[in-house]
């Protein structure tokens, strides 16, 4: 008698491919968890080096587009947007310049950044969701844009006393849940061997 279950991935599929090639090295994924979930706790222990450590890496990456876009403005000077290429190139400079002189205020300007995105995102579904409401399931989209407008005004309310417990906290909370999906992922990884 046929089994009357099917499998979950067909055996020649690309996902069932992948995982045969990641099963062997499932190891890997639960060190890599337990690493990011200890890195994790480490975070919400030391929340202000967090914050600290996470805008000093946004200040080198925005520093290293910024000169990124300034050798393309300069090796593209008969270019028409010369001009905007440069002046995006200076801001990122500046940005990541200013992030790392004064880690504080790049932690406050991120945070405010970070708020009044969660708030625009969260407007910007309820809008999709109004438009929709008569569909089902979009409810879970209305859902999803409260969510983000309360996180971003309640962002914005502590801001920017609570700028630098944010951040740290938002890194520590991110770390842990990647952390943990690695983990999980690398016991799923061993089972299916």
């Amino acid at each position: 008698m046929a089994n009357p279950i099917p499998p979950r991935f067909p055996k020649d599929s690309a996902i069932s491919q992948a995982l045969k090639t990641l099963a062997p090295k499932w190891g890997w994924f639960v060190a890599l968890g337990l690493l990011l979930l200890l890195l994790g706790i480490i975070a919400s222990v030391h929340v202000l080096t967090a914050a600290i450590v996470s805008v000093w890496f946004i200040g080198l990456m925005m520093m290293i587009g910024g000169v990124a876009q300034l050798i393309h403005a300069w090796r593209t000077r008969p270019w028409a947007s010369f001009l905007l290429w440069s002046f995006s190139g200076l801001l990122y400079l500046a940005g990541g310049v200013i992030a790392f002189i004064n880690p504080m205020l790049g932690a406050m300007l991120l945070t405010f950044l970070l708020g009044a995105t969660l708030i625009g995102l969260g407007a910007l579904r309820l809008w999709i969701w109004f438009n929709h409401r008569s569909q089902e399931g979009w409810s879970w989209l209305a859902v999803s844009g409260l969510i983000s407008v309360v996180a971003g005004l309640l962002i914005a309310w502590g801001w920017p006393d609570n700028s630098v417990f944010i951040m740290g906290m938002l890194l520590a909370i991110d770390l842990i849940f990647q952390g943990w999906s690695l983990f999980f992922l690398g016991l799923a990884l061993r089972n299916a061997r």
